[in-house]
């Protein structure tokens, strides 16, 4: 599913990631942990398509990344990647249908089939009565589930998630969790998180260290 070799990443004088060589597998479940300033964010910002390694090759359900120009990299993360953010990064003068329909209007998807696909996310994630309320109307674990309905909007095959539980209180973690796990166990998705929750990496396939740039 994932395939990266020799990742490197420099910012200025500071070597970020130092050849970094990671396999994930199809529907497995990864948690890369590691202190901050690790690389963990920067490595998973450049699997995500979303930031350029200096060096080095990956590949994504067999598609070189390198290969591709900044107009096709938007099209196959758009429509092959899902991201969780921490904060959410939801638009709050739009309500939560408006939010998770936006990937899927941005992937040329019509508005009805749009809205219908995001209210059925919406539904299995517990959001049914609360699909047509504002960010500032919403809990902080309701934020982040239309977050996670709206990686999930146009039916990627890989979720990225950076600390998607770091702004929750614990009964909102541990239902979070529950639901990445569910949604790897059900749908078959790749997941791959970084964060610095014990619980989190608990209820993943398996646990990547970074230290200094590398994998440890």
């Amino acid at each position: 599913m994932i395939h990266t070799t020799g990742i490197t990443k420099n910012f200025g004088s500071l070597q970020v990631l130092k050849g970094i060589d990671l396999h994930i597998a199809k529907g497995e479940f990864v948690s890369i942990i590691g202190a901050s300033g690790a690389g963990k964010t920067t490595l998973l910002q450049i699997i995500g398509s979303l930031d350029k390694a200096d060096q080095g090759q990956i590949i994504i359900n067999g598609i070189n990344l390198n290969g591709l120009s900044d107009k096709e990299l938007a099209h196959f993360r758009n429509k092959h990647i899902g991201f969780v953010f921490q904060f959410h990064q939801l638009l709050p003068e739009f309500t939560a249908l408006e939010n998770v329909c936006i990937p899927a209007y941005i992937a040329g998807t019509k508005k009805a089939e749009a809205q219908a696909r995001a209210k059925e996310w919406l539904s299995k994630l517990g959001l049914a009565e609360r699909m047509h309320h504002k960010p500032s109307q919403l809990s902080g674990g309701e934020k982040q589930r239309v977050a996670v309905a709206r990686a999930l909007i146009n039916q990627p095959s890989l979720i990225l998630a950076d600390e998607p539980s770091g702004s929750l209180d614990s009964t909102n973690k541990k239902e979070l969790h529950s639901l990445l796990r569910k949604l790897c166990n059900e749908y078959g998705l790749t997941i791959l998180v970084v964060t610095h929750d014990k619980e989190l990496t608990e209820v993943s396939d398996r646990i990547i260290e970074m230290k200094d740039g590398m994998i440890v």
